[in-house]
């Protein structure tokens, strides 16, 4: 089975699949009430490392949704809030650890 991602914007998680079997749960930040993180199906289209701005982390993964993506974070404190504008924050080890366990083209269900 394929690996997938499940994010819960009111829960603050996203959780990796493989098939139906759970692998781990992340603790995320996602978009605040005026920008708030799209639902929906999406897939991964890129990575990369160390994206300019450091608003982005260590590691950006984007969506199929343009201008959207899970990323690393330079302030740890918003994790397991509502801050971003639209995107789905790690902590910076999280994201890699993600990252290195999902291929280009993973999808990402997300939903309330």
């Amino acid at each position: 089975m394929a690996r997938w991602i499940d994010v819960s914007t009111a829960k603050h998680q996203l959780k990796l699949y493989d098939g139906n079997r759970l692998i781990k749960v992340y603790p995320i930040a996602v978009g605040k009430m005026l920008t708030p993180t799209p639902t929906g199906r999406y897939t991964i289209i890129n990575k990369q490392r160390n994206p300019p701005g450091r608003v982005f982390g260590v590691l950006w993964m984007g969506l199929s949704k343009p201008h959207y993506g899970i990323h690393g974070t330079n302030n740890p404190a918003s994790i397991g809030k509502n801050v971003s504008h639209g995107c789905i924050r790690m902590y910076n080890h999280d994201v890699i650890e993600l990252s290195s366990m999902v291929p280009i083209g993973t999808r990402v269900y997300i939903h309330k």
